[in-house]
């Protein structure tokens, strides 16, 4: 069965104990067959953690959120620590902008500011801080206008 969910896509060792445990395996015989799949080199959080950040330019998802939904798939603070470290410092800026990019043409009819407010929102529902969502938005043309605009977010 675990061999199954891993032939889908990776998991972590929390992962597979929950689906084994669903279909009530005994907890003896789950441990048993993970300790086995780990030793083979089929189950590696770490590797999965390490993964996990390297799709996010493509999941458009900020380093914070990324690491939230490792610590819910049961990834150990230390390795999840350990993959963000590895990431790229300037990841979140480029997703930020990536998003802002692909949302941007669909939002061109509204006005400046609703174009602003959505995209700050989108922005902040994918984990962004306000210091990455206001550099990202500050630069955000006004509509007939190519010139940026000043950061309504600045004191």
């Amino acid at each position: 069965m675990a061999l199954r969910l891993l032939d889908v896509r990776d998991r972590t060792r929390h992962e597979l104990e929950q689906a084994l445990a669903k279909k009530q395996v005994p907890d003896h015989a789950a441990a048993e067959a993970l300790d086995r799949l780990t030793e083979v080199g089929l189950i590696d959080d770490r590797r999965f953690a390490d993964a996990w950040f390297e799709a996010q330019q493509r999941r458009q998802r900020s380093t914070r959120a990324l690491r939230h939904e490792l610590r819910t798939k049961g990834v150990h603070d230390e390795l999840v620590d350990q993959a963000a470290a590895a990431a790229d410092d300037g990841a979140d800026l480029q997703a930020a902008q990536a998003l802002v990019a692909k949302r941007l043409p669909s939002l061109q009819r509204l006005d400046h500011q609703a174009r602003y407010r959505r995209l700050a929102g989108q922005l902040a529902r994918r984990g962004f801080g306000p210091g990455v969502i206001s550099t990202v938005l500050r630069d955000l043309p006004r509509a007939g206008d190519d010139s940026p605009d000043p950061d309504p977010f600045a004191t």
